[in-house]
């Protein structure tokens, strides 16, 4: 058996759709589960609904188009899709009526995207002579807590996707199971959404708990790449990364996995592979515990723009304890996030994400400290075996000193798998250029 992961953009459309049918009948003898996310524009479609409703207007035309007209371009009839869009009027009619949207309601009304979505897919697939069933996540047992718009899943998760599934994966049961990605139940019989990642985590999940073979995620591209390959035309693709490397490379820039759906698969070691849905034959990347043959030296770059800089001065903090605990309790009462951190005997420097509103924090922190910001940095960040910095670093800053470019700061992480620097944001780009060229 294998999990089988297909995001909005592709099925965003009846010809994908049918390219995705493809795809899955090529693996029907692998015993695939299917997770999908709710098609193309959707999500938004469902969101413009909902602002409309707390305005007083119900309208479901833009959805309700989109997965008719592509309903009939695939020469399909679901009559589930209709009773689902008869769901959402009523959801948004309360909505209108309240003038208001919870995050509770929120949950529920982006949940119509993917639980449409599986209804298309399995409706298809049938048609071409290949049975499918379509499941909404809570039909596999998928129940979590009742943090909405970021809900966790329950560990009675790991018991209850077996329960069902087996029948499939004994052969048993015919039918590919069709399962809406992003959304559970929480105990209440209440509809969530799983947060950011939340696709990849349900993917992640099924395939962890049903012991698959492994869990494909499909992208359109040959896997995890060396960087980004719209800023170097001969970045390649890498066979195989660690599940901490994955990680990294997620919070540092690259669109792979989200950090979070790798947790299920380190429990069981289950590998992840990235496929390209473009190039079916390609082997893509392989997720592993450990890697299989020599470590290389240097897997991939990764870029992260939009950030400021904090440098934090004082002369508190020489011998001081507890200096550093209260300088990361503000960002903790602020809620913001701390990228990358370098220390010294009396200064901090430490990167946070732009977007974030700094005013609070940089007000509290300079009630203690001499504090500066400066915006408009990127974190170029190398994944790497550390134990071969010296060298790496050796070769990048040759090569980035030849250019002209000057680091502001620089970070190895506690993982021992990357090695990240600070460089100003109009030079992000020829950065990850000249690194990958003297890496590669």
């Amino acid at each position: 058996m294998i999990v089988m992961k297909f995001g909005g953009s592709s099925v965003a459309n009846a010809d994908r759709i049918r390219h995705v049918a493809e795809i899955i009948q090529e693996y029907k003898s692998d015993l695939p589960a299917i997770v999908l996310s709710a098609m193309g524009d959707t999500t938004d479609h469902l969101l413009e609904a909902a602002d409309m409703a707390v305005n007083g207007k119900v309208d479901i035309e833009k959805v309700e188009k989109l997965h008719f007209d592509t309903a009939k371009e695939l020469g399909i009839d679901v009559p589930a899709i209709k009773e689902l869009l008869g769901e959402l009027k009523t959801l948004l009619t309360g909505i209108s009526m309240l003038k208001e949207l919870s995050k509770r309601s929120r949950d529920y009304l982006v949940s119509f995207g993917e639980r449409m979505s599986v209804r298309m897919m399995a409706a298809y697939l049938t048609k071409l002579g290949t049975p499918a069933k379509f499941y909404d996540a809570w039909d596999i047992g998928i129940v979590s807590d009742s943090n909405y718009m970021a809900a966790e899943l329950l560990d009675e998760v790991w018991d209850n996707i077996p329960k069902y599934l087996n029948d499939y994966k004994n052969g048993r049961q015919k039918e590919i199971p069709i399962v809406t990605g992003f959304i559970a139940k929480d105990k209440h019989g209440t509809i969530t959404t799983l947060g950011r990642g939340g696709s990849d985590l349900s993917a992640t999940m099924i395939g962890s708990a049903m012991g698959a073979k492994e869990i494909q995620t499909w992208k359109d591209v040959d896997g995890i790449m060396t960087t980004d390959p719209r800023l170097v035309k001969d970045a390649k693709p890498v066979p195989e990364v660690t599940y901490e490397e994955a990680q990294e490379l997620a919070i540092f820039g690259a669109q792979v996995l989200h950090p979070r759906s790798m947790i299920p698969c380190r429990k069981t070691g289950t590998p992840v592979r990235v496929k390209n849905s473009y190039n079916i034959k390609s082997e893509g990347t392989l997720i592993v515990e450990k890697h299989t043959g020599s470590v290389p030296p240097v897997t991939a770059i990764t870029k992260v723009k939009n950030v400021t800089l904090i440098d934090i001065q004082s002369s508190r903090m020489l011998g001081a304890a507890g200096f550093l605990a209260h300088i990361f309790n503000q960002f903790l009462k602020w809620n913001i996030s701390i990228d990358v951190i370098a220390t010294s005997e009396v200064s901090v420097s430490l990167t946070v994400n732009t977007k974030s509103d700094l005013t609070g924090l940089l007000e509290d922190l300079g009630r203690v400290a001499e504090v500066k910001a400066t915006g408009d940095k990127a974190i170029i960040t190398v994944i790497c075996d550390a134990s071969h910095s010296s060298a790496i670093l050796a070769k990048a800053f040759d090569a980035l000193n030849k250019e002209g470019i000057n680091v502001q700061m620089i970070s190895q992480g506690a993982s021992k798998v990357n090695i990240s620097f600070l460089v100003n944001m109009e030079e992000a780009d020829k950065t990850v250029q000249v690194v990958h060229a003297a890496l590669f």
